[in-house]
């Protein structure tokens, strides 16, 4: 088979991507080609790509509202009336068992799954309601901690608390993936000491290529592999490469503060909470289109990396569209992936690698942690 070939033949996963926000916020039809974003139905099969976890990212102000678990369930519905509306090309899967039954049946799957712990409300019982509904993953923590968990971006607890090894425990036994994105060191270290199953980090890159604080040091990178988990490696340029991380880093920093005080000055008022957040945004983030996106070769460099460090069994995808606003130069959207796969041949990949970072790797840890854990209740 030519590289094109494989990629198609593969059964392609992605552990990460905010496109529901697009849906929900801005009224997109995702089943047709609006030319906004970086995914949408027909680029996701223009793509070969057969399983998109679709993260329903909860956003800190609604901490502040009060309506965490809210926006979590409506993002939960967004998805879910999307698949609806077009059940001949798009299903929603709650084990790799479906997923693999949606690629023999020619279709593509939703994974739903939940980015930021808060968006609970420190209640077991919505987490097993968000389980019911088929969120197959949830992100600790963002880069806000809440509180129960430490983020990469704030420190209250000096890691997990008790009840956040409950969360894990809860989490383990209903068959949710643990996932170790956006959180502190000592919160991941903290939560594979009590997972009882492989966790993931959905959507982050190696530490050691690119010194940011949501990337991966090689020691967490080993320890993931002892757990028997799986990377989704980000494409995110801001992660993929220094030179460019380094050329915004200041940027980053003085927009964090400026969200925070935001959120807090405007607390009580929803809609000028959204326009400052907007304005700081544009303000910051905003500036990366001017910017200069490494190449497809810094993005394989991490799966390369991590391949080596951890071990081939433990490096997915984890793009990230529609979260981040600058990728590889090559890979702009996932209609590009297949050249994400050749790429992977060129730099020596063997076909049967390919295929685990592909998607292999992810349907393995979806194997080990939620199909055995469905079979068994």
């Amino acid at each position: 088979m030519t590289p094109r070939e494989v990629h198609f033949d593969a059964i392609v996963v992605d552990g990460h991507a905010d496109t529901i926000s697009r849906a929900l916020d801005d009224g997109e039809d995702l089943g047709t080609e609006t030319g906004k974003g970086q995914l949408d139905l027909p680029r996701m099969f223009r793509g070969g790509l057969d399983a998109q976890f679709m993260a329903c990212y909860v956003e800190p102000k609604y901490v502040a509202r009060k309506e965490s678990a809210k926006r979590a369930f409506r993002m939960l519905d967004s998805v879910k009336r999307w698949a609806a509306k077009y059940p001949d090309r798009m299903a929603i899967a709650r084990s790799a068992a479906d997923v693999r039954r949606a690629a023999a049946a020619g279709k593509v799957c939703a994974i739903l799954c939940i980015e930021g712990g808060h968006a609970i409300e420190d209640d077991l019982g919505l987490l097993r309601s968000f389980h019911e509904l088929g969120v197959r993953y949830m992100t600790l923590t963002w880069n806000n901690a809440n509180s129960w968990a430490d983020s990469c971006r704030e420190s209250r607890h000096g890691g997990l608390t008790d009840f956040g090894r409950e969360v894990v425990r809860e989490m383990n036994r209903i068959g949710m993936l643990v996932d170790l994105s956006h959180v502190a060191e000592k919160t991941f270290y903290d939560a594979l000491a009590v997972a009882d199953t492989p966790a993931i980090c959905s959507h982050s890159c190696a530490r050691v290529l690119c010194d940011h604080v949501r990337n991966l040091t090689d020691d967490q990178l080993r320890a993931l592999a002892r757990n028997g988990g799986v990377v989704g490696v980000n494409f995110y340029s801001g992660f993929v490469s220094q030179a460019f991380y380094d050329s915004k880093k200041a940027g980053d920093e003085a927009g964090e503060a400026e969200r925070g005080a935001a959120m807090e000055r405007f607390k009580d008022d929803p809609a000028g909470m959204d326009a400052a957040l907007k304005a700081i945004w544009t303000k910051y983030d905003g500036r990366e289109a001017a910017m200069a996106p490494p190449s497809l070769d810094g993005l394989v460099d991490h799966i390369e990396h991590i391949a080596k460090v951890a071990g081939i069994a433990h490096v997915g995808l984890g793009s990230d569209f529609d979260g981040i606003s600058s990728l590889p130069r090559e890979v702009g959207t996932c209609e590009h992936l297949p050249r994400l796969t050749e790429r992977l041949f060129e730099r020596g990949f063997a076909e049967p690698d390919v295929r685990k970072i592909l998607g292999e790797n992810f349907l393995r840890v979806m194997e080990a942690s939620i199909d055995a854990r469905l079979a068994g209740a």
